[in-house]
């Protein structure tokens, strides 16, 4: 379990490399222009429009299963985080000095990685059984954040943001029933979570930049009761998701 998390740890850390490393350039185009104070009179807007696109990584919390009968044949079960991609459109409404009110209706393609581990003499008598299953959801998403925003330096503004989304998985495989030896882990479409972000504006010539990182948690279970045991290994599914975005706003 510790070399997984150290594993998952890894992903994230080096997709935050991989962000600053992308940003670097800019903070030095932003400094030789320091000076002219790029949309001086940007965050003055009452409305204000953009786009974000995003690389995520997704996963289940989930517990195993207290179920005497499948912990005889089975060890555990694990997920992974693996990646997916998102996109959203932004509205932002000036509230004062410091808060936003944003919506971000969005798309987001997300896949999520279970493990199954099997007892040695459950797999020699069933060797179909499966040792993995990648579950893909297609959500379109709607959030609600509150963004509150430090004071401005030159052409950067720090920021943190907070809210809540509802999102619908148009892939869900709810009504499928599994007619096959194939794990068909089946999941309610809608997912209510809440999350939390740290970023920074990064005011250019043209528009407003923005690179955030963000932690969602699903609030609910996604879990379909089923007597497959693909599903019943865990008590519960809940979604978790980390991101990293990039913002566009004009």
């Amino acid at each position: 379990m510790k070399r997984e998390r150290l594993k998952e740890e890894g992903v994230l850390l080096r997709a935050l490399i991989c962000a600053l490393a992308f940003v670097f350039p800019l903070f030095t185009f932003n400094s030789a222009t320091a000076q002219i104070g790029n949309l001086v009179n940007f965050d003055k807007h009452l409305l204000h429009w953009g786009i974000q696109v995003g690389y995520t990584q997704s996963k289940f919390d989930l517990r195993y299963t207290e179920e005497a009968e499948l912990r005889e044949i089975m060890q555990g079960v694990t997920s992974y985080y693996a990646p997916g991609f998102h996109i959203a459109l932004i509205g932002d409404l000036r509230l004062n000095d410091h808060f936003n009110l944003r919506c971000l209706p969005g798309v987001t393609l997300v896949t999520r990685e279970l493990s199954y581990s099997w007892e040695t003499g459950y797999l020699e008598t069933h060797r179909l059984a499966e040792l993995g299953r990648n579950v893909e959801s297609v959500y379109g998403d709607l959030p609600i954040e509150l963004k509150f925003r430090a004071h401005r330096y030159r052409n950067f503004r720090p920021y943190v943001t907070g809210g809540v989304s509802y999102g619908f998985d148009f892939a869900s495989l709810r009504k499928n029933r599994n007619r096959t030896n194939q794990a068909i882990v089946r999941l309610y479409p809608s997912d209510f979570r809440y999350y939390m972000g740290v970023g920074f504006d990064v005011f250019l010539r043209y528009v407003k930049f923005a690179i955030e990182l963000k932690m969602s948690f699903g609030l609910v279970d996604l879990k379909v009761e089923d007597p497959d045991i693909y599903i019943r290994c865990a008590d519960y599914f809940k979604s978790r998701t980390f991101m990293l975005s990039f913002t566009f706003e004009g």
